[in-house]
């Protein structure tokens, strides 16, 4: 399980910096589904990682980040 957890964690610090670098890049913007989606998605093993872990208040930053895909997609899918 403790390689499973590690492997998770890993693909999301992949998403949220090839997200970053995308957005860094021109390549996507801020209010694309790609870079939101690759938040959520990333930001999501990111809790899993560091709950397993004990690491709470990256859980807790974490859990906002999703918040706030979640709630910026919404608003994407209501336009």
């Amino acid at each position: 399980m403790n390689f499973a957890m590690e492997a998770i964690g890993w693909m999301g610090a992949v998403l949220v910096l090839g997200a970053y670098a995308l957005l860094s890049t021109g390549r996507v913007q801020g209010d694309s589904r790609l870079y939101q989606w690759m938040n959520l998605i990333g930001s999501a093993g990111f809790i899993a990682n560091t709950a397993w872990h004990g690491a709470i208040p990256s859980v807790v930053l974490n859990i906002i980040w999703c918040g706030i895909g979640i709630a910026t997609l919404w608003r994407i899918r209501r336009r």
